[in-house]
């Protein structure tokens, strides 16, 4: 996948699965990697940025397999941005896929 369409949909990836449950930050590697190549080193900036922008938050869980971990949960501001994005990325796609088939009229 193009690197630039990538970066501008982990956001939106993120935020989804944060909505659905808390996750460490090598547990969002994984679920992300399910459907796209990742990296931490891609996800933990833009944890830091969505933190920043009080779309997430996170708590440290003691584990009893190793050293604490820093989970991450989405806030309320989160949540709306969440539902911004989502219908930004839908009418999106609506739009390319109009366009791909040839149904976009002028």
């Amino acid at each position: 996948m193009n690197s630039q369409l990538k970066r501008g949909t982990l956001e939106l990836c993120v935020l989804s699965i944060l909505n659905g449950s808390d996750c460490y930050g090598y547990e969002l590697v994984n679920k992300i990697s399910e459907c796209m190549q990742v990296t931490e080193g891609t996800i933990y900036p833009l944890m830091k940025r969505l933190k920043e922008s009080d779309t997430i938050d996170s708590y440290i869980v003691e584990s009893q397999e190793g050293p604490p971990r820093k989970y991450y949960k989405i806030t309320e501001t989160g949540k709306t941005e969440l539902e911004r994005l989502s219908t930004e990325w839908f009418e999106f796609v609506k739009s390319v896929n109009e366009l791909l088939k040839g149904d976009k009229q002028e």
